[in-house]
């Protein structure tokens, strides 16, 4: 059964709180996340400010895939993360 927008905002908000809250994750944390937001890209339904978050968290999670050291990228992206997660929860 496909994930509705809502349950994808919701997992994405998770994932994205979790890294920002812990500063660590995993590879396949990063490619979960990086599949949601692809997949709220694709359907065309987010906003103009949504698309820009969107977009900026690929952009950190296909820099984060290929780090050499991800808990690292986390830390240094912690005040990102906690901007993505609060603009995401203002728009859902």
């Amino acid at each position: 059964m496909p994930l509705n927008a809502q349950h994808q905002m919701a997992i994405l908000k998770d994932i994205l709180s979790n890294h920002q809250t812990d500063c660590c994750g995993t590879v396949s944390e990063c490619e979960q996340v990086e599949r949601l937001a692809q997949a709220m890209l694709a359907n065309g339904t987010a906003n103009e400010q949504v698309y820009r978050t969107l977009q900026n968290i690929c952009e950190y999670t296909q820099t984060a895939k290929s780090a050499a050291h991800l808990d690292q990228h986390i830390e240094t992206n912690k005040q990102n993360l906690s901007q993505w997660v609060e603009e995401l929860s203002n728009l859902s």
